[in-house]
């Protein structure tokens, strides 16, 4: 649905939560050491294997994939469930429906990391307030990628590595 569409509007109206603002965004960016992407997929066509690709690449943390169908992604061990992981990571990035971000929070909490974010385009407002009520930092309907490499220098605009530095146009 185009974000400039009526429906869109009234929905985005109708949200009375509000998550951290970009200065304490960046603030979770900086403090994080590890991160876990729940809902991660092998498919290279998936927003999770773009990302895991980013943070993998152009990140220090250490990486997690979360899939209990997979026992490999990027190279990387698959875990089956958050409590599987080595460690407790300090952010859970959750690529999945918004009717499950309830049963994530629940998981994030029994492992004890601060941080739940929820990526770009899914939105439960009931599960956001819940997850601060449980103690937890929410961070919903954002990109992980694109905070850190806009925090980072890395995107343009429109969200796009353009690999100039100059906002001056090139001439073809």
């Amino acid at each position: 649905m185009p974000a400039s569409s009526p429906l869109a509007k009234r929905l985005k109206a109708a949200r009375t939560w509000h998550g951290p603002d970009a200065k304490q965004r960046l603030g979770i960016l900086r403090r994080a050491k590890s991160v876990a992407i729940v809902g991660a997929s092998p498919n290279p066509a998936r927003s999770s294997y773009f990302v895991g690709t980013y943070l993998l690449q152009s990140s220090d943390y250490r990486v997690y994939f979360v899939n209990p169908n997979a026992a490999e992604i990027l190279g990387q061990p698959a875990y089956p469930d958050l409590q599987s992981l080595p460690e407790v990571p300090d952010i859970v990035d959750v690529f999945r429906k918004g009717s499950d971000i309830p049963a994530v929070v629940d998981q994030v909490v029994e492992i004890g990391a601060p941080t739940i974010w929820v990526q770009l385009g899914i939105w439960n407002q009931d599960a956001a307030y819940y997850g601060e009520s449980k103690g937890l930092t929410v961070v919903m309907d954002r990109c992980i990628k694109i905070e850190h490499a806009r925090f980072h220098g890395g995107l343009h605009l429109m969200g796009f590595d353009t690999g100039q530095i100059s906002a001056r146009k090139t001439l073809r």
